[in-house]
């Protein structure tokens, strides 16, 4: 049994012992005491001061002094106010690091049974993953991979929007003047060269508008519509949209080409077939650099139709409701959402209606308790709607339904935008701090004596770290600016910066080669430094179970960084090979290998790897 049960247990048989008081477990509030008091564990005495009838100074003097004659591993008390704080000895720190150093699966939970989907990443196939969808895939592989520590079976899926008037656009563009040119031909990765044409017909499009606003027509609407005072580039840029699907000659052709898709006329659908599998080539490249991976593929183009069955059920049973003009809804108003739109009066569906469909389907595929969906929080709305429709659906999977939103990610230079070409694509991005890494390097001497291989296998896993912890560590919800020279840094709060007190561990071991560690056991007091490390790496498996319940990567990221800069100040502090006995040397061997093993762990749930030298 670990220390905080001991305790809670304790506090409980104590309670009941002094004051007759009848509790449980889970009404005992510990927390890790702070650091500008003595204690490792502080309990809160409040809840029993009532009806103990004292003071909570009393109560605490009263139990720490119950908890230090009862229990073995309690060594001394203090109390500050109505918080108890407890030492815990050094003889149970000892045992508990002897007996997790030899434990390679230490901070994963026992099976609990249940299967969990996450949905992650569902680009569009009209161009290359940009460094929003980093943020996305990066979230979606560390909180399946989290969820996994925790015990739960995981299954990663993915959404691809390979349909729809966007997907069009790039179509129509290689059509009307790619001239025949491929990926191959123009030496382009082949997601990038489809992506150049999305961007093409955008400055298509913009030169077109430009000139009708300047014919007599345009003027005319202008003159018609805008209202008194106006600018004309305000009300123009307004009045996009609407040129687009009303006047545009490429917005037409761009319209009558979906129209042909749906209706699967064959040239369509080849052209549609062939550059979609350019996408998905380069998609691959992508994902396989990242690390990443999923156990299913789900198309738009097969999921569009579906939750139509779903609907018309739904509407038998009264959930929703049909409007004159035919078009179905769902009143939401007693959840204090709206009334929203699950089919067209035509009877041809929206996005609700596809995810309505997905849902069910994804269920009857693998039966899952819980799904993930890991969208930006643009989508809160939609999908705080989703989940109510299948709540009074009686999905029997909708309670367990949970959207994992996240905030957008801007450069230095600001917003990216993926018509205007102005995004970070994932690849460019990807060079950009494996470059950045590779000059880090260089500065330092590291590539002294090593070959090209070795150096690029150590820039690219250093690069990747550095791009991953930097966007992992902020919390999901927060909105970021991704910088990727500080995302290198070797002091600041980065993934190179975890990964040196690895290589710096890993070089101890070394060193110390055969080195006998069995009598670390001998080793009776333990330095403050390292008794703060064991400390850190006790915590580690309530991180994971923090992290996923509450869906969080970057509990565990900044778990990594506090215990590497940990590991930092010990190494500081305290020498190891030269330990001023055999016992202490001994220990503090395990105490390093134990901590490289967690880093290594933790960073792992990221999709982090570590390197021996750097």
């Amino acid at each position: 049994m670990n220390i905080i049960s001991i305790i809670e247990e304790a506090v409980v048989q104590g309670v009941q012992t002094l004051y007759g008081i009848e509790t449980s477990v889970d009404k005992v509030a510990i927390s890790n005491t702070r650091k500008e008091f003595v204690g490792d564990y502080t309990v809160v005495v409040f809840p029993f001061t009532k009806l103990a009838r004292k003071n909570p100074v009393q109560v605490g003097e009263e139990l720490g002094t119950y908890l230090v004659e009862q229990v073995e591993w309690i060594t001394e008390y203090n109390v500050i106010k109505g918080f108890l704080n407890l030492v815990v000895s050094d003889l149970y720190w000892q045992d508990f690091l002897l007996e997790m150093v030899n434990d390679d699966q230490y901070g994963y939970q026992e099976p609990t049974g249940k299967k969990v989907m996450v949905e992650f990443s569902s680009p569009n196939t009209n161009k290359p993953l940009h460094l929003g969808h980093i943020r996305n895939i990066l979230l979606g592989w560390s909180s399946a991979k989290i969820l996994e520590a925790a015990g739960n079976e995981v299954v990663k899926v993915q959404i691809v929007n390979d349909r729809g008037i966007a997907i069009c656009k790039s179509m129509l563009a290689w059509q009307k003047f790619g001239d025949g040119a491929t990926p191959e031909s123009t030496n382009l990765k082949s997601d990038h060269f489809v992506g150049k044409y999305y961007v093409l017909f955008e400055t298509k499009f913009k030169a077109e508008y430009a000139a009708w606003q300047e014919t007599d027509s345009g003027k005319a609407i202008y003159e018609a519509e805008a209202k008194e005072g106006q600018d004309t580039s305000t009300f123009f840029k307004a009045y996009k949209n609407t040129y687009f699907n009303q006047f545009s000659p490429l917005g037409k052709e761009a319209k009558a080409m979906l129209v042909a898709w749906e209706a699967e006329d064959k040239a369509v659908r080849a052209l549609w077939e062939k550059m979609n599998s350019w996408v998905y080539e380069g998609f691959g490249t992508t994902y396989d650099r990242l690390g990443v991976s999923f156990d299913k593929l789900y198309y738009e183009s097969e999921t569009y139709l579906l939750g139509k069955d779903t609907i018309e059920q739904g509407l038998k049973e009264d959930v929703f409701y049909q409007k004159e003009d035919n078009s179905v809804w769902i009143d939401l108003t007693d959840v204090k959402l709206d009334q929203k739109l699950v089919l067209r009066s035509d009877g041809t569906a929206v996005y609700m209606t596809q995810d309505i469909g997905t849902a069910e389907l994804r269920y009857r595929d693998f039966g899952v308790d819980k799904m993930v969906y890991v969208v930006a929080d643009e989508q809160n709305y939609h999908f705080q709607v989703l989940f109510e429709i299948m709540k009074k659906l009686k999905a029997p999977y909708a309670d367990g339904l949970f959207h994992l939103s996240y905030g957008m990610v801007d450069l230095p230079t600001g917003k990216m935008k993926s018509r205007e070409g102005t995004v970070v694509d994932a690849d460019d991005l990807m060079e950009e701090v494996i470059g950045e890494a590779r000059k880090n390097s260089v500065e330092r001497g590291t590539f002294e004596d090593m070959s090209q291989a070795e150096q690029d296998e150590i820039t690219r896993k250093i690069g990747l770290a550095a791009l991953k912890f930097f966007i992992i560590k902020v919390h999901p919800k927060k909105r970021m600016t991704f910088n990727p020279k500080d995302s290198v840094d070797m002091q600041g709060q980065t993934g190179p910066y975890v990964q040196n007190a690895y290589v710096r561990i890993r070089s101890v071991l070394r060193k110390a080669g055969d080195t006998l560690t069995d009598i670390a056991g001998d080793y009776k007091k333990l330095a403050q430094q390292e008794k703060s490390l064991v400390l850190q790496l006790f915590d580690f498996p309530a991180v994971i179970r923090t992290a996923a319940a509450e869906l969080d990567p970057a509990s565990v990221a900044n778990y990594c960084y506090n215990l590497a800069k940990g590991y930092h100040k010990f190494y500081t502090d305290l020498s190891i090979l030269n330990a001023e006995t055999a016992e202490a040397k001994a220990f503090r061997i395990q105490l390093s290998k134990a901590v490289a093993q967690t880093l290594k762990t933790g960073m792992e749930l990221l999709g982090i790897e570590m390197p021996e030298k750097m």
